[in-house]
């Protein structure tokens, strides 16, 4: 699995309630509620997400409530993968039970730049940035994980089977 490109770079400890917030849960219209997606904190975010793709993050991706809503709302936006130095747990597991591809890497934001082009080789764990020239190694998905990945998530892969 390859992916391609631009990085939208964040910092440390992003929380579900800051992709998210809960008090529009309710909202049962997607677009409605991709317009609160990082409200507040990131103007423009649905804009930034569709021209960039890869979300580049520091350390605690995703801790907070263990809402699916956050990312689910990524995806739908547009988000093609996320790379950060770690991720909270449930965030993690329930991104790849949507079919949102993450890949730890240490020291990634050290590494990448805002707007930098990369090509991501989900399977070997390869994030080669074009932009430097550079190749970063991150921690390589176990091969279910993959195949839950290119299913599309844990539904998907559940439908293929029957």
């Amino acid at each position: 699995m390859i992916l391609s490109g631009i990085t939208l770079k964040l910092g440390d400890n992003i929380d579900t309630d800051v992709i998210i917030p809960g008090r529009y849960l309710i909202l049962r219209d997607l677009n409605e509620a991709g317009k609160h997606v990082f409200e507040g904190v990131i103007p423009n975010f649905t804009d930034k997400i569709k021209s960039t793709g890869i979300i580049v993050g520091g350390k605690n991706f995703g801790c907070g409530s263990s809402r699916e809503a956050a990312p689910m709302m990524l995806k739908y936006l547009g988000t093609k993968a996320i790379i950060a130095k770690s991720f909270a747990r449930i965030f993690f597991r329930n991104s790849i039970n949507l079919g949102l591809p993450l890949l730890e890497c240490k020291n990634i934001s050290s590494k990448i730049a805002d707007k930098d082009k990369l090509e991501l080789d989900l399977s070997n764990g390869r994030i080669k940035n074009i932009t430097k020239n550079e190749e970063y190694s991150a921690t390589k998905l176990p091969d279910f994980l993959l195949q839950m990945l290119e299913a599309g998530g844990a539904i998907e892969m559940l439908k293929r089977q029957l």
